[in-house]
């Protein structure tokens, strides 16, 4: 018993080559824009902050609250050192540091020191 197999010459879930797409002389209609010419097209006004220029106004959110010793979002500050801690693991570590490796990490953080 034979079997004749059709295969259809593209497959239809396969991308389509870029030289099958555009024949040999057709591709070189499209060429890449330059910035100069994109920005022109979006009608860009220097002024305004967008993606291009890095100038733009202050955040109006405040600013996140980390962890002096881990890096994670902090909710909690010790009394008596004015660190910042994430848990009770890190309370427990931030509670048995020296005073100057309490002064050194609020010098990192710009803060005024107060110990008691």
């Amino acid at each position: 018993m034979e079997a004749d197999i059709v295969v259809p010459s593209r497959l239809s879930f396969k991308k389509i080559q870029a030289y099958e797409k555009y024949p040999k002389g057709q591709s070189s209609s499209r060429r890449w824009k330059h910035l100069k010419q994109i920005l022109q097209a979006e009608n860009f006004q220097p002024d305004l902050p967008t993606y291009v220029n890095i100038q733009s106004p202050p955040s109006t959110q405040p600013c996140k609250r980390i962890c002096d010793l881990t890096g994670y979002e902090a909710p909690y500050v010790d009394p008596r050192t004015n660190l910042r801690y994430a848990n009770a693991h890190v309370f427990k570590t931030l509670r048995s540091l020296s005073s100057d490796q309490v002064h050194h990490y609020l010098s990192i953080r710009n803060a005024a020191l107060v110990l008691k």
